[in-house]
């Protein structure tokens, strides 16, 4: 693949480059790293300006690029979420969790690693395997580093896919604040 495009006039270059993202971000359905795009634009050219200049040319349109995960993803704006759902076959990518399985997952997402014991704490009742087993069948938790002494609780994580379907660049981007409006989680320092 030429990736330099030596022979395009500089225009056409940024504009062929930019379809390359586009592509790319099409296919994929994970994110899509910095380094992964890069092996399909040009020796120094930027990356980011390229998905910024994508960005723009998508701006009322269906789908935008967005930042998850330490990549990005081309997706449908949440406006036509209820005419895809109603029309597309969406296999396994939708994610059909309870009041309590929402619950958890913001639990797991503020606190982790956190163990059963420390979700029992934040809710004052045990939760009980099923509902860890389905955040973890659904690719939403995983499990989390574990203390090397012999019988130390097993600790649950957020997973990457976790980051995908929530649309979050990063843990950093959770706000504790809205989940316990929002009855999630309790918020800190309360009982």
């Amino acid at each position: 693949m030429d990736r330099e495009l030596e022979d395009l006039p500089q225009d056409l270059r940024w504009r062929e480059w930019i379809r390359r993202i586009e592509a790319v971000l099409f296919a994929s359905a994970t994110p899509v790293s910095r380094e992964a795009l890069a092996r399909v634009v040009g020796q120094g050219v930027s990356v980011d300006l390229l998905v910024e200049d994508l960005a723009a040319e998508l701006e009322g349109r269906a789908f935008e690029v967005t930042r998850v995960g330490g990549g990005w993803l081309l997706r449908t704006r949440a406006g036509y979420g209820e005419a895809v759902r109603a029309a597309a076959d969406l296999g396994d990518q939708v994610v059909d969790l309870n009041w309590m399985e929402l619950g958890v997952l913001a639990a797991v997402a503020l606190h982790q690693p956190i163990s059963r014991d420390g979700l029992r704490d934040l809710f004052d009742k045990d939760i009980g395997r099923d509902v860890i087993g389905r955040l973890a069948t659904q690719g939403l938790i995983g499990r989390g580093p574990r203390s090397p002494k012999r019988g130390s609780a097993f600790t649950y994580v957020t997973t990457e896919r976790f980051l995908t379907v929530f649309g979050l660049e990063s843990l950093r981007d959770l706000d504790a604040e809205a989940l316990a409006d929002a009855g999630f989680v309790r918020p800190q320092g309360k009982r």
